[in-house]
Formats: C-alpha cells, structure tokens, sequence
C-alpha cells in the first residue's frame, strides 16, 4: 500500500507547518551567504557542516517527524497543542544560535548552554512523539515512530559529545569522541529518522503500493541499526577498534535492509521525478559513505576516520538530497489547493529533475576524489557547478509556493462563490515521459563533462597532454617497446633513478607513487608529463621513440632539488650511451621545464615595482593591531582552537605583483596567535592544497615526529601544545623544501606575553620576510601570476623584503599612535634567511626584550637607550617607545638593502 497524505485544513496544520517551517528558509539563506563569505567566516567548515545538520536537517526532522507521526498512528492533535511544537522548534534555534556564537566566540560556556537547549528540545519532542505512540489505537506503520523516538534520545547523547570536543582534548581522545559524535548524530539521530521515514514515504513518493515485507523488514532493522550506533560510540570513546568497526558493521546491516526494501519497492514503479531520484541517490550515497566510513576506523585507525575527504559525500551526497528530495514531494502536497494545484506546483519544483540529479551526483562524486586526483581547476569548476545544481532548488520552490498561494486563494474563492469544498490534495500524477529523463541525463552528463575540460583546458599540464617523440629526430623507431616501472619514494628520490633505452624503441614508464605524504609527478624534457600521482596511485606515461638523452625531474616546488631528478639514457647499438646533452632546465615553484637560457636571464616579475604605489584594489591591509588573547577557559585554562587551512592561492604582495601563494587561511602570512604562559594551543591542520604540506610551532616543546609530519592532500591533522616560555615564536611548514614553502608565505606569529607584561596604548605587530621570484609558469593554475624560485633562494638575493605580506601597505596605510603614548611593537624575523636591524627613524627605544629576555628593562626609567634590535631568523622580540612629536615616523629594516626592497613602513603620530 502507500501512504496518501490527508489534505490539510486551512487554518490548521497548513497554518502550524509555515510556521514551523520559517526557520528553515532562513537557515538555508544563512547557509546560502555563509558560502558566498566563506572566506571571512572563521572555521567555515565547521559553521557550514551544522548550518545544514542543525539548521535544515534538525528543524525539518522536529517539523516532518511530527507530520508524519500524526498521519500514521491516525492521531491528529488539537490546535492548543501547536504552541508546545512551537515552543520547542524555537528552543532548539535558540540553542542553535548560541551554539554558533560560542563558536566564533570562544565563550565555552554558550556552547554548553547552546547544547542543554538543543538536548532538551529534542528530549522533549521524542517524549512528546512516545506520548502519542502510547496511546494511540495499534498502527501498522508504528514502527516509524519509534524510529523517531530513538533518534530523538540519540542526539542528546551527540550534544553531549560536542560539548566534550569543544572543552578540548588530547589529539588521541579528541579523534575517539569526535567519532562518537558524528556515529550518536549522523549515523544515530540523523540516518533513523531517515530510515524510518522512508518505510512509508518512499512508495508514497513511487506512488505505488508498499513492498510486502517493508514494514517486516524495517522492524528488524531499528534494533540492528540502534545497536550498531551504540556499539560504535561505547567503541570508540574506549578506543576499542575492533569494537566500533563490528558497531559500523551492524548498522550497514541494517541500513541495507531498509535499501532492500526500498528496491522491493522500485521494482513496483519506478522513480519518476525528482523527489525519487534524489532521495533514492541520497540513500545510495548514505551506504557508500559508511561503508567507507567503517573501512577507514578499520584500516587506519581513529586519527583519520573522520577524514574530512567524506564530508562532501556525507553532508552533499546523502543528507542535503535526501532532504531536498523529501521537501520536493511534500512541499506541493502540504501547501494544498487541490488536486490541479498540487499536480502545477509539482511540475514547477520538478523543473529539470534528471538534469539536476545527474550534475549533483557527478559533481559529488569528483569533488569527493583526493585533491592530487583532480586538477584544482576541475575541482573548482565542478565545485561551483555542484553548487549551482542544489541551490536551483531555493527559486523552484518559491515558484512552487507561489502556484499553491495562487491556487488555494482561487480555490478559497470558488467555495465562497459556491459552497463547494474544494477537494484535498492527492499524490500527484507524474507525467514526465521517460525519453525526457533521459535526454536530461544526457545533457546533465554532457554539463559535467564540459565543466571537467573546461577545467582541463585551464590547466592541462595537470593531466599529462604533452609533446611525445620530440628529440627523436630522423632516428628510425624499432618497432621495440621499453616498459619500465619507476616509482616515486619517500625521501624524494625516484627508484630506479635512471633507466637505458634502445634508441628507437618507444619508451613506456609505468609510474607509481609509494610516498605516503607527498603528490609527485614525472616530467620529461621531451614534453611527456604524468601529471600529479596522488599517494598509491598509478599511471602510464607514454615518452615516444627515444634518440637522445632525456632528463627528467619531479615539477612539484623543490622535489627537483632535494633529488628527484629522472635520466633516460639512450644506448646506442654498440651498447654505448648516446652523448647528446638536454637543454638547461630551470626549476621554479609549481613549475619546471626545459629552456634556453638560465633563471638569471628570467627578469624579476618585482624588478619594477613602484615601492611608492598604493597596493591594488582588491587588497586589504592586513592590521598591524595585536590582536588581545582570545581563546575559552576549561577548568581554569586557556585553550585556543585554530584551524589552519592549507590554500594555494594567488596573494598580492606589492604593487602590481600577484604571487601564486601557498597559504594558512587563504592569506600570505597565516593568523596571529597571542596567549600566555601555560595556555593551550590545539590546532587542527588541513590540507586543501595539491601537495604535501605540513606546520611547525617553535613555541610548542614536543616531539616533531608526530604532529610536524608532512599530510597528503585531503588529510588533516590535530597539534596540540602548551605554552611554556614566553617570547614571539615562528611557525611555518616544514616539509622540504622549506625555504621554499615559507617565501610562499606558510609562515605565522605566535606571541607569548611574559608575566606580568604592563599594558600599554597601542600594541603592533610585524613580521619580516623575504620572497624569491621567477615569472609565471606554464600551467594555468598560475595563470599570469609570478612563482617562488628555489634557485633564488639559494643565491640569496630576495625579489622582496616585506612585512606582514606585502610590501607597501603601511607605507600607505600607517600605523598610528598620538604623542605621549607608549608604543609597544613586536617584531619576528620570518626569513627564510634574511635577518633584520629593526629601526624606527626618529624614536629611540627605552624598553628591548628579544628572545626571552629584556635587554633594556620595562618602564623607560634607565638612562640607556636602544636604536635598533637585531634579530637572526626566526627569532623575534619587542620594543617600546613614547613619540614626544607629532609627525610621520618611517620603520625600516636598517639592512638598508631590505629596506629598499619592500621591509618599510610609516607611523603616523598625531597630537
């Protein structure tokens, strides 16, 4: 049988569910802005994950749960009880608000309030939905209800657990509760109601009868699906592998159970709109994800279970399509207006189904691949292309809403007019033909298809397009193929590191990577390319017909230089090597490649930069402001929660020079860490870039194998330290090459304030660095944008001396303080290997701590004075000083050289 959702009365239900709904129009336009200022928003990931979790996902479980529990036990409740629902839904925003707040706050005790609230609205709607369980008369399909009862008493149990994560963990417990936390609230909360819903509104949906054994089979699945839930939580918080993985294991029993029941179903009537498409590809998706989820607990433990790679998988694939599948059918169906207007506002909000269905899936699918699969140009244009697919939903929905407006004023007229009830709503017929499906699946695969060589073209070095067979000249191929295996390994180097070739025989190298932490590639100077190789990943690469000699290097910034260079060597038939040399190759970052001349004839892409000219337009000024310490108590300490992302993106750092950038959070310069002694740093470091990479906090005392270890693209990891000496401390990447990685701008502050530190008017911030430059590369991920050049580095001779990023902002944008104020300013010398004679023309400074230690004591009371404070890289120090004169005041590196090249600024003092 299937379920025909009775009509709603005007002012009753239909009145009760827009009001119940708002808030979720609201957090989908949250949701909507968030992404558009990602960029802004501190710990996006996070916001964006419960936006849709808690946001959409829990206010449309509280609202649907509640429709559906009193369609199917056949107990509608009285008008008066609407004011309880309600009370609770704005229970649980408020405890979402708050919950964001304390996020972005860091005020531990909103996110402890935020969850009490959120866990006693949900306590309080499951004991609302176990009431009307009981004393309603015996259903057939009250096993859905009790699927939403459970669900209910499990995400207080995740709230709990969330509360646990923020107050701040070590990184081995921190990974157990985060696992208990997604398995109580995706897998419990989440995946039941969803479970238990689709028993009845899948052949609703089909417009078929129910599979024979569905409600049979969903019995048996809500106790194998909750016992798995709570096997993997008990599992996971004892760090009991075995224990979580036989919990997963159980629930994906379970779950494929219901996806038996739901094709039992299909084979009656397939999926003919977009409401069974997207919910039949959600529920695929929700099997695929935790089976993966189960195989990572299994394979590689809990440090990487929660790899971040699943999220799009997970949260896209599964929970935003199944709710917007849901919301598609019952949308029209609850808006009413009857039978006509259900039937034209469902064709409205069903516009394009196969179309949309096809992109979203496709786009998920790519996006979910590792980074080093994918070129970052594919990754972006599926990424935007994805996202334009989901949000079609939002106008589809509002023009659907507006036909249903229409029609039940229209229909409210005719009963006026003749005292005739207009008819209640009924499943709408679908009346898509099939060939336009699959003309829409065509074009949907042919869009994804155009996105991906759209991507390609921008970038297609990335996938290996090259000039094959150059160098082979008159030479007369063999007809003899050469396969060789060559393989990238750890320590950079690549096994075997050359090989002998017949000359005329085609060359085929069979590439594969066995570094665990790093995307290699293979790049021959005849033009051949493998393209990036993610970590066990293989590839072919065909050279053609060798008749010389052929160099080849890893093209990824440094690998060339630490020694992952590559000879083929051609053997003559005598058994001698052919003596024929390559041209000179010149290795820059993101970029390498045969040419005729050395880097030295390559001008300086900042050879005439205007040291006087305001930065461009799009830039802002980083603030110079010494950020006051933030952070949360837990129990009587501070702790600091940073998530460092790693981005490659490109960075204005002068005038007119735009630098391909590997950055923390998006900016040349990562954030400013300010604390004091004893306060704990737990940074969490993700990698969204194309390599390896990896941070290095010098204010933290531990081991470095675990936490300085270099991550592959799409993994992440969690350094935790405390604070035990105080001072400004670098911190940078550390994967080789470093020098190269830092002028790339993955460098940051960390300042430590000595006890008892007296406070002054006006605290800065400035950090020294010094960029090496070559012009753009070939690929299109650099565009017309300059890269670092290794070789740079090691002459010495920076194209930029800058501080803070960018090497004319505060000449044009400069600090300022008034007379009589003490100035307190904080220097660190960032290198990679240039020092600094730290100078403030015209002041002289009666306070100098550098390292640890004052050199001058606080308080200006001695009669000594300091003109400069000399700092070696990565050391970093303060100085104070009162101006008595108004007047513009330079600061400079008196290395007078680097001065010159950008390490300049002004303070403006005023009256």
């Amino acid at each position: 049988m299937s379920l025909v959702i009775s009509a709603p009365r005007p002012h009753g239900r239909a009145s009760w569910h827009r009001r119940s709904a708002a808030p979720i129009r609201i957090w989908m336009g949250v949701l909507l802005v968030v992404i558009l200022v990602h960029r802004w928003v501190p710990d996006f990931r996070w916001v964006m994950v419960h936006l849709v979790t808690l946001g959409l996902i829990t206010n449309s479980i509280m609202v649907w749960s509640q429709h559906f529990t009193e369609s199917l036990l056949k107990n509608r409740l009285p008008d008066g009880a609407r004011r309880r629902q309600l009370a609770r839904i704005r229970m649980l925003n408020v405890g979402i608000v708050l919950l964001i707040a304390g996020l972005l706050s860091t005020w531990y005790w909103l996110t402890v309030l935020a969850a009490v609230l959120i866990g006693a609205a949900l306590t309080w709607h499951g004991t609302a939905l176990l009431g009307q369980l009981r004393t309603a008369l015996p259903s057939r399909f009250a096993v859905t209800v009790k699927y939403y009862v459970v669900a209910a008493f499990l995400l207080p149990v995740g709230a709990v657990l969330g509360v646990v994560l923020a107050a701040g963990l070590s990184a081995p417990w921190h990974a157990r509760v985060l696992v208990a936390h997604e398995a109580a609230n995706v897998l419990g909360f989440v995946g039941l109601t969803v479970a238990g819903t689709l028993l009845t509104l899948w052949p609703t949906i089909l417009r078929t009868r129910m599979f024979g054994f569905s409600s049979r089979i969903t019995a048996v699945a809500l106790p194998g699906m909750t016992g798995g839930v709570v096997t993997t939580v008990v599992g996971s918080l004892l760090g009991m592998q075995w224990m979580t993985v036989a919990g997963l294991a159980a629930y994906i029993c379970g779950l494929a159970a219901v996806v038996v029941a739901m094709a039992g179903t299909a084979f009656r009537r397939r999926p003919a709109d977009y409401a069974g498409f997207s919910v039949a590809a959600g529920v695929m998706w929700w099997l695929a994800t935790t089976a993966a989820f189960a195989w990572l607990v299994g394979v590689r433990g809990f440090e990487t279970a929660a790899l971040r790679q699943l999220t799009v998988p997970f949260v896209a694939g599964f929970l935003v399509q199944t709710l917007l599948g849901a919301m598609t059918y019952l949308l029209p169906v609850t808006m009413g207006g009857g039978p006509a207007t259900v039937r034209a506002a469902n064709q409205v909000i069903n516009r394009a189904a196969m179309f949309r269905v096809v992109v979203i899936n496709l786009c998920v699918l790519l996006f979910s691949l590792p980074p080093g699969l994918l070129p970052s140009w594919v990754r972006a244009v599926v990424s935007v292309l994805g996202a334009a697919a989901f949000f079609a939903f939002v106008p589809l929905m509002i023009c659907a809403v507006k036909v249903s407006v229409a029609g039940r004023k229209a229909a409210a007229a005719q009963q006026a007019r003749t005292g005739t009830p207009v008819p209640g709503p009924v499943p709408p017929t679908a009346a898509v033909l099939p060939s336009r499906h699959a003309r829409g699946a065509v074009v949907g695969v042919l869009t994804v298809a155009t996105a991906v060589v759209v991507g390609i073209a921008l970038n297609p070095a990335a996938v290996g397009f090259d000039l094959r067979a150059q160098g082979a000249g008159t030479v007369q191929p063999t007809g003899r193929t050469t396969t060789v295996q060559v393989s990238a390994e750890e320590g950079m180097r690549f096994e075997p590191a050359s090989v002998e070739v017949p000359v005329g025989d085609e060359l085929v190298i069979e590439l594969t990577n066995n570094d665990p932490t790093n995307v290699h590639d293979l790049v021959l100077a005849s033009g051949a390319s493998s393209g990036r190789v993610a970590h066990g990943q293989s590839v072919t690469v065909d050279v053609g017909v060798i008749g010389e000699p052929v160099e080849g290097w890893c093209s990824i910034v440094g690998h060339k230089t630490m020694g992952m260079s590559f000879d083929v060597v051609a053997v003559g038939s005598d058994g001698a090597a052919v003596d024929m040399a390559p041209a000179p190759v010149r290795e820059v970052a993101g970029h390498t490649g045969p040419h005729t001349s050395t880097a030295e004839s390559a001008a300086d892409p900042a050879a005439s930069v205007d040291f006087d000219a305001a930065p461009g337009d799009p830039f802002e000024t980083r603030s110079p402001v010494l950020e006051p310490m933030n952070g949360e108590l837990v129990n009587g300490r501070r702790v600091h929660r940073v998530e460092l992302d790693v981005e490659e993106t490109p960075q204005e750092i002068a005038p007119g020079v735009q630098l391909q950038g590997w950055t923390y959070n998006g900016r040349y310069m990562g954030p400013t860490l300010h604390g004091q002694v004893g306060d704990v740093f737990e940074i969490t470091l993700v990698n969204d870039g194309s390599m390896g990479h990896s941070v290095d906090f010098h204010a933290g005392a531990l081991a470095p194998d675990g936490p300085m270890r270099t991550i592959a693209p799409g993994e992440s990891l969690v350094y935790r330290f405390e604070a035990v000496r105080s001072g400004i401390w670098l911190y940078h990447c550390s994967t080789a090459p470093m020098s190269t990685h830092l002028a790339a701008g993955m460098f940051g502050a960390v300042v430590i304030d000595p006890p008892g530190l007296p406070a002054v008017d006006r605290e800065y911030l400035l950090v020294q660095n010094a960029t090496y430059l070559s012009p753009a590369g070939d690929t299109a991920d650099e565009g017309a944008n300059a890269v670092v050049e290794p070789g740079g580095i090691a002459r010495g001779v920076p194209s930029l001396t800058m501080f803070n990023g960018h090497a004319t902002q505060y000449v044009h944008d400069p600090l300022t303080a008034q007379t009589g104020e003490r100035v307190r300013i904080w220097v660190l010398a960032a290198g990679p290997s240039k020092a600094m004679s730290f100078h403030v023309v015209g002041g002289q400074f009666d306070t100098v701590y550098k390292e640890g230690a004052y050199l001058l004591p606080p308080g200006g009371t001695g009669p000594g004075g300091a003109q400069a404070l000399d700092l070696a890289p990565a050391q970093g120090g303060f100085v104070e000083l009162e101006f008595s004169e108004p007047g513009t005041y330079p600061f400079v590196n008196h290395s007078l050289a680097e001065a010159e090249r950008g390490a300049r600024g002004l303070i403006q003092v005023s009256p």
